[in-house]
């Protein structure tokens, strides 16, 4: 009997202690907030996919514009910082995962990092990325940066994805 109350403490503990989409109270409203490296299914915690959901199933992709670079993107690992208190991210997140869906993105080269409202991380972890706004999304290729969307496309998403991922 002792022992399996210490595999199931060690088995909670792990859990609590290692998982990932961490939440905190956003010290302005009160409302929580993702912080640190998370993953995709943070979006469907209801805290979170009342405005993930509504803004990925509203938008439509502009096929025509990425239909070309389809297979471009994989070439690329891409870094995204957000903040799920932020309008631009609450707009511009779930249209760019509805793009990364269409384009069949492979979603383990995609980091995503939750900051709070100053811009920082859990532990870290962003600092030398060196962001003033989110979303930003960061290109990489060969382990260097080729490119970045900041806050919001300079035309669309796809628009901007295809200028960044075709740079000679």
């Amino acid at each position: 009997m002792k022992s399996e109350f210490v595999v199931i403490f060690i088995v909670l503990f792990s859990v609590i202690t290692f998982s990932q989409n961490k939440k905190i109270k956003d010290p302005k409203t009160k409302a929580p907030m993702l912080i640190g490296e998370i993953d995709r299914t943070a979006f469907q915690d209801s805290v979170f996919s009342w405005w993930f959901n509504s803004e990925y199933n509203m938008y439509e992709v502009d096929t025509s514009s990425v239909q070309v670079e389809k297979d471009k993107i994989n070439n690329y690992d891409l870094t995204l910082v957000m903040g799920t208190w932020c309008s631009d991210t609450r707009r511009e997140v779930p249209r760019l995962f509805k793009i990364l869906d269409y384009l069949n993105y492979p979603i383990d080269k995609l980091k995503i990092y939750a900051v709070d409202r100053s811009k920082k991380g859990l532990s870290g972890e962003i600092d030398s990325l060196k962001i003033q706004r989110v979303p930003t999304i960061i290109f990489n290729k060969n382990n260097k940066e080729t490119g970045r969307i900041i806050e919001g496309p300079t035309e669309t998403i796809e628009k901007d994805i295809v200028k960044i991922i075709t740079k000679k």
